[in-house]
């Protein structure tokens, strides 16, 4: 388990953190707590990205060396990396339904996106084999993949051996390194300084 900061008080903030003046104090002051990783995972489309206070997290993220977890479409994502290329990011569910090819593509102009894969479909066929073109995107860069149960309601919790389950059906699919980098080996590069 990896703190993050997710700006959102109440659940309805869901839908207003990015355009509320109290999410950068909420932020700066759960900082100061001193263990936390990253800010998210937090939701934002299109361009309600461009919102001044989402570039102030952003900003406040890439002073204090955090990672965003941003549950965001395409066009955010861009904007995103629009505000701060040197933004360290965490793609949540690496925008559900974004192609392999354009992945690939943002993987290649952002140095600082890693493409998280819970929740993610398409990634195998009905019955459990991996596609030709993740497997390959994975083989290219297997540096820059995470697993992530996406734990969000008690339902998940209660799934989280099913989902592990299909995890590694895929996962044995591709060489043991490459499957071990993806599985926990990123996840551990990317947050070893974590101390609780």
């Amino acid at each position: 388990m990896v703190p993050f900061i997710r700006p959102y008080r109440i659940r309805p903030d869901i839908q207003t953190w990015m355009s509320d003046p109290q999410t950068e104090a909420l932020i700066a002051s759960e900082f100061k707590r001193g263990y936390y990783q990253g800010i998210g995972e937090f939701h934002l489309t299109g361009r309600a990205a461009e919102a001044s206070q989402v570039r102030s997290t952003l900003e406040f993220s890439v002073r204090n060396e955090l990672y965003l977890h941003a549950h965001a479409d395409d066009e955010a994502l861009e904007i995103l990396f629009r505000h701060n290329p040197k933004a360290r990011i965490i793609w949540a569910h690496t925008g559900f339904s974004t192609s392999p090819v354009k992945v690939e593509a943002y993987l290649q102009r952002y140095p600082g996106l890693w493409c998280e894969l819970s929740y993610r479909y398409g990634i195998t066929d009905g019955s459990g084999r991996l596609s030709a073109e993740w497997k390959s995107l994975f083989e290219k860069y297997p540096d820059r993949f995470l697993i992530g149960s996406d734990t969000w309601i008690n339902e998940r919790w209660d799934s989280y051996g099913s989902i592990m389950g299909g995890y590694r059906q895929w996962l044995a699919q591709l060489a043991p390194e490459v499957a071990e980098k993806i599985a926990f080996r990123n996840g551990e590069r990317l947050f070893r300084k974590t101390k609780f």
